[in-house]
């Protein structure tokens, strides 16, 4: 009894102590109960293969059951006070003996050595440790039996160790997977690191040191864990993906998806999170603690124990932090990889039909932007409870410490809540309505960059730069609204905290209470805890409605059909000899089935026996085209059936090239046959090709084959379907790009030749000769097939085209023999020489070194250097204020605490009041002012790049992938529209919050500063080691996802013929290896960050733990120097407590800073571009040219200072008015003329003149404005046609409907709406002839003095090309005109002709003279015929 009476007089004594001691003493056991349990579920499957030896039954038996029996006894005596105030120590030992007998159940399952032999039980037994010495410290004057528990808990602790350690532990699960696997490079590291790298990041050591030495090479990353394999993490997304879509077919959701696969390691997450949380807000209430210790002024050894405490606390929450983040990072990667992956299979397996409801912009815009936000759901979601969850602690323990006077601010906070949330809506609206039209852009944006060689010819890239300004000045006004919106988020939730502390203090000083240093900034660590989520969670609700818009967005996109043409193979139907069978079958170029009506193919049948040559024929736009895309699935099939039987290769009309070598090309993933490989080079006449390259076949081709003619980027594409040896070979028009010489070479020797003649052949053609040998003809007509059957059953009513073919195009092969002395082989020798080859597409540079000063000197700039000013004045005086508030509520306490004030309390709220408005004020500026500097910087930097981008000369595209440049306009710009200024606006207030406290902490403290010398000294050590490899690793980031977009971009052009080959793994294949590579770079750069933040974080935890001791050690009375008033102390511990997470986030910030400013600095290394020349010496008075004089005088020109030149010391003179023909075989360098003619490539010597005036010293874009010209490739783009021909209105509707006529196009233009229907993406609404057609009208629209014609009829039958020729001759009497042909009926009537060969000119006269001539060149191209 007297026990019990010694007990309740301490109770009494110091309960509080003890109550705090109990709280956090239950935690710790609740937390090791559930963390056993969670290990047991998890270890459930698990068996030791070993017996447990004696020291292990000890661990497992008998300590648990000496300590449940203690527990017990310390329970019932502790009952047996009847005392209600230790009522609540009684869940103290309750709380432990539940602890006891789960280790004691636990100790039977077969998992338990696994359990207990978990590193992560093992380590957190021996965090436990502090917590247990402190108890001790707190109850040293009580009976042995709570020592004895104590200690029986520490020696269990250390025994588990101790076991661990000497035996191998077994794998361990998910939730504790090592922080580096021990893949293929880290088997080494994972056997001589140790857990304390683990959970320090060692690893990444020796990549850091690399870092800082060296530029960091791809080979230096750390190399992926086997969990985070791109392909593995697609195939288990997808997984669930194919399920939602079979339990809910309508609308399958990718939410859903997302947490099939990850969603328990994410509630795992979760756990750790929350328990991360609550151990936050032991800082303040251990501040608590000391503070009532100091203003005791006791001399007991608790201060000290309290004082370390709350340094170990940091460390503690320092660790857990970085685990989570780590670990939370490691998934986003996952979902990263595993979203990028599933947008690009989609592609590939979406046929164009029911890809056509999404623009390449919209699909790009899925891979570049959605996907991101997407992933950072991660954040969003947990932050969406976690914040929550701190508010709600912190508000309760601010009702523990000033009662019912919290609910002042409450109010605040709750009358805050609908106006966040109407803000959000409007958000939610800007950022959809903002998305769209950044797809737009981005679509706007790859035309340009597609077609930059066609606008520079007609002139219209400025206009086309000025119409995409236009979108984006529509994008970013709806990017200010949101903008804004969030500055008035920052305000109201910066502000908060400040008026919260106002109106507490107030109302709690009001209601008669007197404020003591313990309460008030006990009060203000609660308030700078509830700073990071009350600012975050605008942020947060921003991130969760953008990953939302974004989920629906690509959730839609992966709704669509995949179409597979295996599943339409039917052996049943088809026999053996018969490759094709369709049945009334009837497509369109859409999924939608509302436009059903709107039939493309239209009732057709067709058997096509195995081994046949069909040659399908008919008018521009009858549907040829339409008719192969059918067949391979790519259009919408709405009645009928169409069914194939084996393998298909396909060659489109417009062939696609890889980026890569001419051998990549050809053998498109198919292992390599010398005999076979070289037949086919010899074959499609490639080989004289190649022995003409730099490297051979190994030579590399530039982003879509620009450094190929387009008869060789024929030849290659074709050179792929014959290498490849299918079963059936689609061909779209594969001869119209060759003359005739060499098309007549390719039907003889590759389509006809041994290699396919036994293979069916099915080609949409106009050649005479392909007809000729055709065994069965399909006549094409508006979607219908008008008739089929043999070349000799044909009447003429039916297609009077092919009855008016022209001998000169009947060429035999026989005359290529001869220039076939011996076959091409190319020797290893050759295959070697790619290291000595014209580096085409350039490698993508990076930078070397710390970010420049100028590229922050750029940013500022195009924010504006009064806006910046403001910024930073602002955020200072801001920061000047809020501590002038707590240097006031320091003085408050001090005054009313001694009872010395001489001024009231209202007089002390109207100065509290006053810093209170003066910070909301200054907030308000900040934020709109970032919102307004980050809105000026985003659109001046897109004006000042496109405009750049447009003035580079045309060699920059040839040499730069499409796909890096979008990199830098969807990408990096959206850094510098969200991020950058987000970041940026982080980065100050850290820094003026950090600059701050060490103000206030130097004021306080004046051992600070002592500290402050070896500390900064660490710190720029640290900074500088990290932010040198930080830097790197950013680039290498930048440089990592540029060949994903670029490969994406090209697929995006490629997919039919990627399926039609069935190569749609392969490019997965492709596509992951590149992802790979980026995914390394990231998990690189994200452990390099943790391990500067943990570091951090530590020395942040050293000096609270030392301002702390300090305070204890001052307030002893024989201490010589003193640290002020005890409301000073509380201030300055009540800063020193927050150093530790704002000297992380003030350098991560800065790091993240410096690695957003990559995206400025890429930029600018775009706007360095080398500009065309645009002013010229001589200007241009009135209509020029009047005459249409052309004179060349011994030009030379090459398109790279590496390559041979492609024209020769060419001289001619076209007089006015004159129609010529230039003719070669390909690659001669026709188009090379017309280059150099509109100077999109400089000439190296010689002159050009034009009426007598050297272009060169005229205005570039006035020369081309002035010449008019039909290019090879036609282009339209997404647009009203009328805008397609006359995108600058300068002519009449009248005039441009009769240009139409003379083009033979009016029919189709008045059948698609006129001239205000809208053209779709790349003009994929007309046919390839139709387009050409167009592009005439458009040239013959300008009515310049000066046509050329690049081949425009190539891909238009024989019929409608007569027509035009004879509209040509009557339309441009007086014009000159140089027709660019490989069909020699096209030249032979004209006044003179061109011949080159290898870029010299070989011969000129009239055609009807040189045929006279059985010397002339020109006569041996026609003399022979079949």
């Amino acid at each position: 009894m007297d026990a019990n009476m010694e007990r309740l007089r301490f109770l009494n004594f110091d309960f509080g102590s003890l109550r705090l001691v109990t709280v956090v003493g239950l935690g710790e056991n609740v937390v090791t109960l559930l963390l056993i349990l969670i290990l047991t579920v998890m270890r459930r499957s698990d068996r030791c293969n070993r017996r447990k030896n004696y020291i292990e039954k000890i661990v497992l038996y008998v300590i648990p059951a000496l300590g449940a029996c203690l527990s017990c006894v310390d329970l019932v005596v502790l009952l047996r006070t009847k005392c209600m105030r230790a009522f609540i120590i009684c869940f103290l030992p309750l709380s432990r003996f539940a602890l006891w007998i789960g280790i004691m159940l636990q100790s039977k399952f077969a998992c338990a050595c696994c359990v207990f032999s978990s590193r992560m039980l093992c380590f957190w037994w021996i965090l436990r440790l502090p917590m247990g010495a402190l108890h001790l410290n707190m109850i040293f004057t009580l009976k042995p039996l709570e020592i004895c528990l104590i200690i029986l808990d520490i020696a269990f602790g250390i025994s588990i160790n101790i076991v661990r350690i000497q035996h191998a532990p077994p794998r361990i699960s998910s939730l504790e997977d090592p922080l580096i696997e021990e893949g293929d490079d880290q088997r080494r590291i994972g056997k001589t690191g140790s857990w304390w790298d683990w959970f320090t990041f060692g690893h990444i050591s020796l990549v850091m040191r690399h870092g800082s030495m060296k530029q960091l090479e791809f080979k230096d990353l750390i190399p992926l864990p086997l969990d985070m394999d791109p392909s593995t993490c697609c195939e288990n997304l997808l997984r669930c993906w194919q399920f939602q879509e079979c339990n809910n077919p309508l609308n399958p959701s990718l939410i859903w998806s997302i947490s099939g696969v990850y969603g328990w390691p994410y509630f795992r997450l979760g756990l750790l999170k929350a328990f991360n949380d609550c151990i936050g807000f032991a800082g303040p209430l251990l501040l608590n603690r000391l503070i009532k210790y100091l203003e005791k002024g006791s001399r007991s050894s608790i201060g000290y124990t309290l004082a370390i405490s709350l340094g170990l606390t940091s460390i503690f929450k320092s660790f857990l932090d970085t685990q989570y983040t780590f670990r939370l990072s490691k998934l986003k990667l996952k979902l990263r990889s595993s979203i990028m992956s599933v947008i690009y299979r989609k592609c590939l397996w979406v046929n164009t039909a029911n890809r056509s409801g999404f623009s390449e912009g919209e699909i790009q815009t899925f891979m570049s932007v959605d996907a991101d936000r997407i992933v950072n759901l991660c954040n969003s979601l947990h932050d969406m409870w976690s914040l929550p969850l701190q508010i709600g602690i912190a508000l309760y323990l601010l009702y523990t410490q000033v009662k019912f006077a919290f609910l002042s601010g409450l109010t605040i906070t709750i009358l805050l809540i609908p106006v966040n949330k109407w803000i959000s809506v409007l958000i939610a609206s800007a950022t959809e309505k903002m998305m769209k039209l950044k797809d737009e852009r981005i679509r706007k944006t790859g035309e340009l960059l597609t077609n930059i060689r066609t606008l520079k010819m007609y002139g219209w890239d400025s206009w086309f730069a000025n119409w995409l300004k236009e979108t984006r000045a529509t994008e970013v006004t709806y990017l200010a609204t949101r903008k804004y919106l969030d500055a008035w988020c920052v305000f109201f939730w910066a502000t908060t905290p400040t008026l919260f502390s106002l109106c507490t203090f107030g109302v709690f000083a009001l209601m008669g209470h007197q404020l003591d240093a313990a309460t008030v900034f006990t009060c203000l660590a609660l308030f700078n805890s509830l700073i990071s989520p009350l600012n975050s969670f605008p942020w947060v609700i921003n991130g969760l409605i953008d990953a939302f818009i974004s989920t629906r967005r690509v959730s839609k996109f992966l709704r669509c059909f995949e179409h597979s043409r295996d599943s339409s193979i039917d052996s049943g139907l088809l026999s053996e000899d018969l490759v094709v069978f369709v049945e009334d079958a009837s497509c369109i170029w859409s999924s939608k089935v509302e436009e059903e009506h709107n039939l493309t193919v239209k009732h057709v049948s067709l058997r096509v026996p195995k081994g046949s040559f069909v040659a399908i024929i008919g008018e521009v736009g009858s549907g040829k085209t339409s008719l192969l895309n059918s067949l391979l699935g790519e259009m919408q099939c709405v009645h009928g059936s169409i069914l194939l039987n084996g393998s298909v290769a396909y060659v489109p009309q417009v062939p696609w090239i890889l980026s890569g070598t001419v051998r990549e090309n050809i053998l498109f993933g198919k292992t390599f046959d010398s005999k076979r490989y070289f037949e086919t080079l010899s074959a499609c006449t490639l080989d004289v090709d190649i022995s003409q390259m730099v490297g051979g076949d190994m030579a590399c081709i530039g982003d879509k084959g620009v450094n190929l003619s387009g008869g060789q980027r024929a030849r290659l594409a074709l050179a792929r379907a014959i290498y490849h040896g299918s079963d059936m070979y689609l061909l779209d028009d594969v001869l119209s790009a060759v003359d005739s010489q060499v098309g007549s070479w390719i039907l003889q020797r590759g389509l006809m030749g041994p290699l396919l003649n036994k293979k069916t052949r099915i080609m949409c053609t106009h050649n005479i000769q392909a007809i000729s040998c055709a065994d069965m003809i399909v006549v094409m007509d508006k979607g219908n097939v008008k008739w089929s059957g043999t070349v000799n059953d044909m009447p003429k009513s039916i297609s009077p085209t092919f009855f008016l073919s022209n001998e000169y195009d009947m060429s035999s092969p026989a005359h290529l023999t001869n220039k076939r002395k011996q076959p091409l082989s190319i020797k290893k020798a050759d295959i070697n020489e790619i290291n000595e080859a014209a580096d085409i597409v350039k490698v993508e540079e990076r930078k070397e070194g710390r970010v420049e000063v100028t590229v922050y000197g750029n940013y500022a700039a195009f924010s504006g250097w009064f806006i910046t000013v403001v910024i930073l004045v602002s955020a200072v005086l801001m920061q000047a204020s809020r501590n002038g508030n707590d240097l006031w509520l320091s003085y408050w306490v001090d005054k009313t605490g001694r009872g010395v004030t001489h001024y009231s309390t209202s007089f002390y709220l109207m100065v509290l009041c006053i810093f209170c408005i003066i910070n909301s004020i200054l907030t308000l500026v900040r934020a709109f002012s970032f919102a307004f500097g980050g809105l000026k910087a985003a659109v001046r930097v897109h004006s000042a790049l496109i405009c750049k981008l447009i003035n580079a000369p045309i060699h920059f595209f040839d040499q730069t992938p499409s796909g890096r440049i979008l990199n830098r306009l969807s990408s990096d710009l959206y850094t510098i529209d969200d991020s950058l200024p987000f970041i940026l606006n982080i980065l100050l207030a850290n820094f003026v919050g950090l600059f701050g406290i060490v103000v206030v902490l130097s004021y306080v403290q004046v051992l600070f500063l002592l500290l402050l010398l070896p500390f900064w000294f660490i710190y720029s050590k640290l900074q500088f080691f990290y932010r040198s490899t930080s830097r790197e690793l950013r680039r290498l980031d930048s440089v990592s996802r540029s060949p994903i977009y670029a490969s994406f971009t090209e697929t995006l052009d490629g997919s039919p013929t990627i399926r039609a080959f069935k190569s749609e793994e392969l490019f997965v294949a492709r596509f992951i290896e590149h992802l790979t590579l980026y995914q390394r770079t990231s998990y690189t750069e994200i452990i390099a960050s943790l391990w500067l933040s943990l570091r951090l974080q530590l020395l942040g935890a050293t000096i609270v733990l030392f301002v702390a001791v300090m305070a204890v050690t001052s307030s002893r009375k024989n201490f010589p120097i003193s640290f002020g008033t005890p409301g000073l102390v509380g201030l300055a511990l009540s800063y020193a407590a927050p150093l530790v997470s704002l000297l992380g986030s003030f350098l991560t910030s800065f790091t993240e800073t410096e690695k957003e400013m990559v995206s400025v600095e890429r930029v600018l290394e775009y706007m360095d571009v080398p500009q065309e020349e645009e002013s010229g010496d001589q200007s241009l008075n009135g209509k020029w040219p009047v005459n249409g004089l052309v004179e060349f005088h011994n030009v030379t020109m090459r398109y790279n200072s590496t390559l041979p030149p492609v024209l020769k010391h060419i001289s001619f003179t076209i007089q006015e008015g004159m129609q010529v023909g230039v003719i070669g075989r390909t690659g001669a360098g026709k188009s090379s003329i017309l280059n150099a003619l509109f100077l999109l490539t400089p000439v190296c010597s010689g002159e050009i003149r034009v009426d007598g005036i050297n272009i060169n010293h005229l205005p570039v874009r006035e020369l081309r404005s002035c010449l008019a010209v039909v290019p090879q490739s036609p282009f339209l783009f997404q647009g009203s046609l009328r805008d397609n021909l006359d995108p600058l209105g300068l002519s009449e509707d009248w005039k441009i409907w009769e240009i139409l006529e003379k083009c033979k196009v009016k029919a189709e233009v008045e059948s698609a709406g006129g001239l205000d229907s809208i053209v779709k993406e790349s003009g994929c609404s007309f046919s390839v002839g139709q387009r050409q057609l167009l592009c005439l009208a458009r040239a013959l629209l300008k009515s310049s003095k000066i046509l050329c014609l690049d081949e425009c009829t190539a891909n238009i039958d024989v019929h409608t090309a007569s027509l035009l020729h004879n509209t040509i001759s009557s339309e441009c009497q007086g014009v000159t005109v140089i027709t660019i042909a490989h069909r020699i009926s096209t030249v032979v009537d004209l006044d003179s002709v061109l011949i080159l060969d290898g870029g010299i000119l070989v011969e000129q006269g009239k055609p009807q003279h040189l045929l006279q001539d059985d010397r002339s060149i020109f006569s041996s191209f026609v003399r022979v015929k079949c």
